[in-house]
């Protein structure tokens, strides 16, 4: 077939690349604008550009290019924006949507997941239609969460759903027949700064799930600082937020027990290992953990 695809970060590259190794004809490629990163704040493509460059393919920044093109149908893998009505009156248009569907609907369906301690996320292909992730579903797969962080779930998710995305294009024009949504409508809202904050307030578990969003942001003796991996977990040595030093390892006290922090990173420095950090420590020192402030 002939598509358009419509993606920005790196969990959309498999699907590119999944299309293009199945044959499709690519002939256009929208993603987001190149974005200045790094130290030198030098702009840079975004993933799917970037493998988009590789495959040899032509690329827009401006969907208004969609009405340029002739195209079967597009693909949309996390683009970034909302898709105008003119647009998808114009181009049928397939989305591959990182959630089991109507289970969180919206920006950040891994994250969300995670967080509220679900057992198991996955994939859908699904219709795009003008209200937020309502489309009805051509197929979809799941995968259980454990203790996977939301890198690890985003790396399989995308693999999965390039797969199923390629199943569901193979026969051509018209696809199957898709399955309205069925199941409590969950919305998985845009992550903000202060949603990553570890609280002394909420129990281990929370504490857990939050670390692995891979964003987790607390003050340590009133530094900020990520936490970036934990360990085991016990009964409560301490008031919550208290952490104390017990044969080399590290333990915070949260509000129903303590969580040992295994790696963590202090502002200005890199990341540590909890024994690193516990040989800078002064001896006699005490030490106490909280909420940062949005504005620290």
């Amino acid at each position: 077939m002939r598509l358009a695809f419509l993606g920005t970060p790196e969990p959309a590259v498999a699907s590119l690349r999944a299309l293009v190794e199945a044959g499709h004809e690519i002939v256009l490629v929208i993603t987001r604008p190149d974005k200045r990163r790094g130290r030198g704040s030098e702009l840079s493509p975004s993933p799917v550009k970037a493998a988009a460059l590789e495959l040899g393919l032509h690329v827009e920044h401006k969907l208004a290019a969609l009405g340029d093109v002739s195209v079967d149908l597009a693909v949309v893998v996390a683009y970034g924006r909302i898709i105008p009505v003119d647009l998808l009156e114009r181009c049928p248009m397939v989305n591959v949507h990182f959630s089991l569907l109507p289970r969180w609907r919206g920006a950040a369906p891994v994250e969300r997941a995670v967080l509220a301690g679900d057992e198991e996320t996955g994939v859908c292909i699904m219709a795009l239609d003008e209200e937020l992730d309502t489309g009805a579903i051509y197929a979809q797969a799941a995968t259980p969460i454990g203790d996977k962080t939301t890198g690890d779930l985003l790396e399989e998710l995308a693999g999965l759903g390039s797969r199923l995305l390629v199943e569901v294009l193979t026969g051509g024009l018209p696809l199957p027949t898709p399955t309205p949504q069925v199941g409590e409508v969950t919305y998985a809202e845009k992550m903000e700064k202060a949603d990553f904050f570890l609280n002394p307030q909420e129990d281990v578990s929370c504490f857990a799930r939050l670390v692995r969003t891979q964003r987790a942001v607390a003050t340590f003796n009133s530094k900020r600082c990520k936490v970036h991996a934990t360990g085991e977990r016990r009964s409560r040595h301490g008031d919550p937020g208290s952490i104390h030093v017990t044969d080399g390892r590290l333990w915070w006290s949260a509000l129903d027990g303590d969580i040992e922090v295994t790696q963590l990173q202090l502002e200005g420095a890199k990341s540590l290992s909890a024994a690193a950090v516990i040989t800078g420590l002064r001896g006699s020192e005490s030490l106490r953990w909280d909420r940062p402030s949005v504005e620290s």
